[in-house]
């Protein structure tokens, strides 16, 4: 297993605009193809990439780093993450937030955000396991959580 994150291309949008997640999944969070609208209406803070595993599109990450956003929570975090179906369970959600994390650092960050809606199938375990912490705050019905960078 080869994981590795790659820009978004002319070469490789159209496969990131068919990555489906499992059909459960699909109420909580956006099809990659609205991200990367949003990524293109944003490119000063958005921050997509594709997860591959050696030559297979297996994910997409979105992060967003707005450091001078009044929203402390939109300053640096996970705007979206998308497991192509099939593929859940397999580490590459894990490894994508890893480094989106990295990246984050990099650029000089402490902190990272996550939101997610609550409910069965929601992503929270997952992100609660990598270490994210809820902060008490709610934004349109979603949960606010963060994780120190260290």
């Amino acid at each position: 297993m080869s994981l590795r994150l790659e820009n978004v291309t002319s070469d490789n949008v159209q496969g990131a605009c068919e990555l489906k997640v499992e059909p459960w999944q699909e109420k909580f969070v956006a099809p990659v193809a609205l991200s990367l609208a949003e990524a293109y209406a944003r490119p000063e803070a958005a921050w997509p990439r594709l997860v591959y595993n050696d030559d297979q599109l297996v994910g997409f990450i979105m992060g967003g780093f707005d450091p001078n956003c009044p929203i402390d929570y939109f300053r640096c975090g996970i705007w979206r993450l998308n497991i192509a179906a099939g593929h859940q369970r397999t580490g590459y959600g894990r490894f994508a937030v890893e480094e989106l994390c990295a990246e984050a650092r990099r650029r000089g960050h402490t902190r990272a955000t996550v939101l997610w809606v609550p409910g069965p199938g929601s992503p929270e375990p997952f992100y609660l396991r990598m270490g994210f912490t809820p902060t008490g705050q709610i934004f349109n019905g979603q949960t606010v959580a963060e994780y120190f960078l260290g």
